[in-house]
C-alpha cells in the first residue's frame, strides 16, 4: 500500500454527490479544485464529494485509489510553486466497471454528473450529429441494447442515465467541461441519438428529467512529468504518485439548470450566466486557436512547449496575426484578455508540451479556427488567411505523425492526401473539417497556397518552416 503519511483527511471524506466521467489531469486541476474550495467554506451537510471514473484509460485510477483520491495541486507561477491536498476526490474507480458506474448514477443523492472526455470522445459527425458508423458507437448500441456495458462516453451516460431512471432516483445535471462551443447542447444531442437508438421511451425520459449544462473552462494544465512529481516531494514530503500542475490562472463560466443541486462553486470564483456564447467564443478563438497554430508551427520548427514556440519570432507574428482575425469578430474588447494570455503563454514555467495540444486537430480546428472563418464570412469579411494557415500547418503535421495515435477522426483523410498536390490537399482537408463553410473555395485557396509556400520552403531550407 502507498504510503499515505501526511495525507490524513482532517475530516470525514464528503458524501458522494457527484459523478465524473474522464479523470485526467485538467478536470482535477479545475473542476475539482472549484468543489474543493466550495466544500471549504460549506457546512459538512452542503459538501460535496466526487466519485470519478476513468475515460480511454484506467491507468489513472490505481495511483489515485492507493491515496485515497487525495492528491497534490501545484500551482506553478513565474515565481515559484504553491502545493496544496486536494480531497474533494473521495471515490476512484475504472471507467469499465459498468456495474459500479450504473450503481453510483442510479443514488438518488447523486446530483451531478461532470465530463471531460475531449471533444473527439463525443464522437459526432462535422454536421455535430452523433456518428452512428463510428465503429464503437455502433457497437454501443449493441451492446447496450444486450444489456453489456458500454465503452463510448455516450455510451457510457446513457447506461448510466437507464440505471437511473430504473431506481427512479430522479433529475440530475450533466455539465461538460470540454472546449466545444454550447457543449451542454452537444452532450444532449449525442446522448439523445444514442438512447433514441436503444429505447425511445428512455429517450423520452432524458428529456424530462435531464438538464444539460454548457461551461466555459479555463486553466492551462501541462502533463505531469517526473520532475515534477521531484518537486512535490521535496516541497510537502510525500511521495505523490499522481500530482497535478497548473498555472495560477482559472475560469469557469456556467449556464443551465441544477434540478438536484449543486456545490456553491461561485465560492471559488465560477460564474453563473444567460448567455455562455460571448466567454465560449472568446477562450476558443483565442486561446485554443492560439495553442493549436503554436502546436502545429512550433512543432515543426523542432520545439517543444507553448512557452518556446510563443518565443519564437516566426510563430509569435502568425499568432498575432490569427487574434487579430478573431478579434474582429469577437463581440466585446479582448484587449485585456489577449494580455493576459501573452503573459500566461510567456510562462515557461508551465512546460505546456506541443504534442499534447497538437492531438484530435479533425476535432479541434473547426471550433477553434473554422469558426472564425464562420463568423467572418456571416459578418460580411474576408474568411481570413491566419486561420487557413493554420489549417495548412495542421495538413503538413499529419502527414508527419502516426495519425492513428495522435488523430484518428483523420485517418481516412492521410490516406487519401499522399501523392496529392496543394490544391487538392486543401479541398480534401476542409471537405473533412469544413464541409460548410460559406466561400470555402476562397478558403481552400489560401489554404493551397500556404501549403506550397511550407513545401518550397522546406525544400529549399531542407527543414519545415
Amino acid at each position: 500500500m502507498h504510503d499515505l503519511t501526511g495525507w490524513d483527511r482532517t475530516e470525514a471524506p464528503a458524501p458522494v454527490r457527484i459523478v465524473h466521467l474522464g479523470l485526467g489531469a485538467f478536470a482535477r486541476a479545475h473542476q475539482l479544485w472549484y468543489t474543493q474550495h466550495a466544500n471549504e467554506t460549506a457546512a459538512p451537510a452542503d459538501r460535496w464529494g466526487v466519485a470519478a471514473f476513468t475515460g480511454r484509460s484506467a491507468a489513472a485510477a490505481a495511483p489515485l485509489a492507493e491515496q485515497g483520491g487525495r492528491y497534490t495541486l501545484l500551482v506553478r507561477s513565474s515565481d515559484g510553486d504553491a502545493p496544496s491536498v486536494v480531497d474533494a476526490l473521495v471515490e476512484v474507480h475504472d471507467g469499465a466497471d459498468a456495474e459500479v458506474w450504473r450503481s453510483h448514477l442510479a443514488r438518488a443523492e447523486v446530483g451531478v454528473l461532470t465530463l471531460t472526455v475531449t471533444e473527439a470522445g463525443y464522437r459526432r459527425t462535422p454536421a455535430g450529429d452523433l456518428d452512428r458508423h463510428d465503429d464503437d458507437v455502433a457497437r454501443d448500441v449493441v451492446r447496450l441494447g444486450e444489456g453489456a456495458p458500454a465503452v463510448t462516453a455516450p455510451g457510457r451516460l446513457v447506461d448510466g442515465l437507464r440505471a437511473r431512471r430504473a431506481a427512479d432516483s430522479g433529475p440530475i445535471a450533466i455539465v461538460s467541461c470540454d472546449n466545444l462551443p454550447d457543449n451542454g447542447r452537444v452532450t444532449r444531442r449525442v446522448v439523445l441519438e444514442l438512447a433514441g437508438l436503444v429505447d425511445e421511451s428512455l429517450a423520452g425520459w432524458i428529456e424530462q428529467n435531464v438538464s444539460f449544462v454548457s461551461t466555459m473552462v479555463d486553466r492551462i494544465t501541462p502533463a505531469t512529468t517526473a520532475a515534477d512529481r521531484a518537486v512535490v516531494r521535496t516541497l510537502t514530503g510525500r511521495d505523490d504518485r499522481s500530482p497535478v500542475v497548473t498555472e495560477p490562472f482559472s475560469e469557469w463560466v456556467l449556464q443551465g439548470a441544477f434540478p438536484a443541486g449543486r456545490p456553491q462553486w461561485e465560492d471559488a470564483g465560477a460564474v453563473f450566466v444567460d448567455d455562455l456564447e460571448p466567454y465560449e467564443r472568446r477562450k476558443l478563438w483565442l486561446l485554443n486557436a492560439g495553442h493549436s497554430l503554436l502546436a502545429y508551427e512550433g512543432l515543426a520548427r523542432g520545439l517543444t512547449t507553448v512557452a518556446e514556440a510563443f518565443a519564437d519570432p516566426g510563430c509569435r507574428a502568425a499568432l498575432e496575426r490569427l487574434w487579430a482575425e478573431a478579434a474582429e469578430v469577437l463581440p466585446s474588447d479582448v484587449d485585456g484578455y489577449l494580455a493576459e494570455l501573452r503573459t500566461r503563454f510567456a510562462n515557461a514555467r508551465i512546460e505546456h508540451r506541443l504534442a499534447q495540444i497538437a492531438k484530435d486537430g479533425s476535432a479541434k480546428l473547426p471550433v477553434r479556427v473554422v469558426a472564425v472563418a464562420r463568423a467572418r464570412a456571416a459578418a460580411g469579411l474576408p474568411v481570413g488567411r491566419a486561420g487557413a494557415d493554420v489549417v495548412a500547418a495542421w495538413i503538413d503535421h499529419l502527414e508527419q505523425v502516426d495519425v492513428a495515435a495522435s488523430d484518428s477522426g483523420a485517418v481516412t483523410l492521410v490516406d487519401a492526401l499522399r501523392g496529392q498536390g496543394s490544391s487538392v490537399r486543401a479541398t480534401l482537408a476542409l471537405d473533412l473539417i469544413a464541409p460548410r463553410l460559406a466561400r470555402k473555395d476562397v478558403y481552400a485557396r489560401h489554404v493551397a497556397e500556404q501549403l506550397a509556400v511550407r513545401s518550397t520552403t522546406t525544400t529549399l531550407a531542407g527543414v519545415r518552416p
